[in-house]
């Protein structure tokens, strides 16, 4: 990779600070051995019973290193494990499926000590090899298993697949049964962190073997719970994992994921008590649930961006002028007072203001629809011009009323003469096409994976992540100096160096203006009064391992 200084010395220290806070242990860069989720296991008989949870729309795939939405994952969450998590609080580091892991001095090789006595639900053995197979499947486009999509998750976060210009992930090989080892062609500053995310999962190799492209419908893990059956766009049923390797978990006998479209239908429901949780709640019944002893309020913590993406391979959208000038017809304040309830608070860069590096100097561009008239002539655009407005089928914790939303938006830009066409389709294929960029502009969002400012800025706005079919850039965007910055960013392990690289990239991406910055939201969902410890993760996918239903 291109902006790369090797330093031995420098990554020696820098790796060991990086251990200590990512892992929340003491003794060097190696982490102690602890339950998942960073807290002892629970022997406790309690719990039992079925939980429901409803959402807005189906998942896509339940092969998790296949997909990218979060529909998906928050159900693949629960049937796979990952070699380390995250804390249930943050995007603390823990152990899962590793128990311990080190780093060489240089930071490119990580030996990790995997857990003892794990099985997948089929009841084949968990081991280094197991991890070798599931990383070769994502990393090789060559190797037999490499189907059932794009793998679009592993390029946007590793440089590339194997072999591939950037790629940052070399070899991942089994020293033995109990110890797996990754060797990297250059340090990855959020290795740990990137790994955590349940997208790079372990499934079971004899399922990935026996089912292939069909791993999706029929997906194997070492989970707390296992997949029992799918009637698309109405429920997935998941039961308890008796032979889990956390004591204790799950506490719950069953987990369904419910469809309901519609957010007040889904309210009613909870209600009714037909269902026990549910999200998208809207901003303006929250007052109402918690007037209601018999439910609860519970707020995922903001780690999301919502935005308008200019396709900067499609004209008029190749001219800055142009996007500036819509970045400025937009009345930000407006959409978040009418939309967000008190939710969300107003976008100004493409990553939230919580995460390392947030450049809080960058001046967002005002809404001024006379000065975007006139910058729209200086394009050549004097009267404007028409254009198809892609709009999100689904209500998502960045969008909670896309097509409200995107009719606010259409009626900001008419008033400096841009006439848009609202598009509506079905969620999976507006996800396909968009990563196809075959759209013009269009409404979309990002829900953070790790808390790094790696999984917004490169994943969304670097040029390697600019690759139809699969891309996750979907504004294509690319600019070298940017890239530049963000590989550096990758590379260096100190976070001083790190937070001061992010904020010159982000004064890069306001410069450009390839997406307009909307909205950072705070997501509101309810519960049954009777549901017990279920903490909303940051990351938009959420573990039911020690939930309860009170009887």
């Amino acid at each position: 990779m291109k902006g790369f200084k090797k330093s031995s010395l420098l990554f020696a220290s820098a790796v060991l600070a990086t251990s200590l806070t990512m892992a929340g242990c003491g003794g060097g860069n190696k982490a102690a051995s602890s339950d998942s989720q960073g807290k002892s296991a629970d022997t406790g008989s309690g719990g039992g019973g079925t939980l429901i949870y409803a959402r807005g729309s189906d998942s896509v795939s339940l092969d998790p290193q296949n997909v990218t939405d979060g529909e998906s994952l928050k159900v693949t969450k629960n049937i796979f494990d990952t070699l380390v998590d995250y804390k249930k609080e943050n995007t603390e580091i823990v152990p899962a499926l590793a128990t311990e892991w080190k780093s060489s001095p240089d930071g490119k090789v990580w030996t990790f000590t995997l857990r003892d006595g794990v099985k997948f639900q089929d009841g084949t053995d968990f081991n280094a090899n197991a991890v070798v197979f599931n990383f070769e499947r994502m990393m090789d486009k060559k190797n037999t298993y490499h189907t059932g999509g794009n793998f679009d998750y592993f390029p946007s976060m590793f440089g590339g697949f194997k072999g591939e210009k950037g790629a940052v992930i070399k070899e991942v090989k089994a020293l033995d049964p109990k110890h797996v080892q990754f060797t990297l062609n250059v340090p990855l500053a959020p290795f740990l962190a990137d790994i955590a995310m349940p997208c790079f999962a372990i499934g079971s190799p004899k399922a990935i073997q026996e089912e292939k492209d069909k791993f999706g419908q029929h997906p194997v893990g070492t989970g707390p719970f296992k997949f029992v059956s799918w009637t698309a766009n109405d429920s997935i049923i998941l039961e308890k994992n008796k032979d889990y390797w956390l004591a204790g978990a799950p506490k719950l006998d069953k987990l369904i994921f419910k469809v309901i479209p519609d957010n007040t239908a889904r309210l009613t429901a909870l209600q009714s008590g037909e269902i026990d949780v549910m999200d998208g709640l809207n901003p303006s019944d929250v007052q109402n649930v918690q007037n209601n002893k018999k439910l609860q309020v519970l707020y995922r913590p903001s780690n999301n961006i919502g935005y308008l993406s200019f396709n900067e391979t499609k004209k008029p959208f190749d001219n800055p002028k142009v996007r500036k000038a819509l970045s400025m017809a937009i009345n930000k304040k407006a959409l978040v007072e009418a939309f967000y309830g008190g939710l969300g608070e107003v976008a100004k860069n493409p990553m939230p203001p919580s995460l390392l590096g947030y450049n809080n100097d960058v001046k967002d561009y005002d809404y001024n629809p006379d000065a975007a008239k006139k910058l729209l002539a200086e394009a050549g655009f004097p009267n404007g011009f028409s254009i198809d407005f892609w709009a999100m089928p689904k209500a998502r914790p960045y969008m909670p009323q896309p097509q409200k939303i995107a009719e606010a938006i259409q009626a900001d830009f008419a008033k400096i003469g841009v006439k848009t066409n609202i598009v509506n389709m079905e969620w999976a294929t507006y996800l396909k096409k968009l990563e196809n960029a075959e759209h013009t502009m269009a409404l979309f969002g990002w829900q953070g994976d790790n808390g790094d400012p790696d999984n917004f800025l490169y994943v969304l706005l670097d040029k390697d992540n600019a690759k139809p079919p699969a891309a996750q850039n979907v504004s294509m965007y690319k600019n070298d100096k940017l890239h530049d910055l963000l590989i550096k960013a990758q590379t260096t392990p100190d976070n001083k160096v790190r937070e001061d690289l992010y904020k010159q990239a982000q004064v890069i991406i306001h410069d450009d203006a390839p997406l307009v910055p909307l909205v950072h939201s705070k997501e509101a969902l309810a519960a049954s009064a009777n549901v017990k410890n279920f903490v909303p993760h940051m990351t938009g996918s959420d573990k039911f391992t020690d939930v309860t239903i009170e009887k």
